[in-house]
């Protein structure tokens, strides 16, 4: 049996918000790589940079 992870922003992995290692955390990803994600997605047109700003305030802190 599973346990589901909630999707929070940890207190031990941040670089900036610590918004990427949550999402990571949460699917099972390291926050390398969706960090490494989140600044390629910047190089294409998108609102990415204000996702992230919306995430940073709505996800509670671990």
């Amino acid at each position: 049996m599973t346990v589901a992870r909630r999707l929070a922003r940890p207190r031990d992995d941040r670089w900036i918000a610590g918004v990427c290692s949550g999402l990571g955390r949460r699917f099972g990803l390291s926050s390398g790589v969706v960090r490494l994600i989140f600044v390629l997605s910047c190089l294409l047109p998108g609102p990415q940079f204000l996702l992230y700003l919306v995430l940073w305030v709505m996800l509670p802190n671990e």
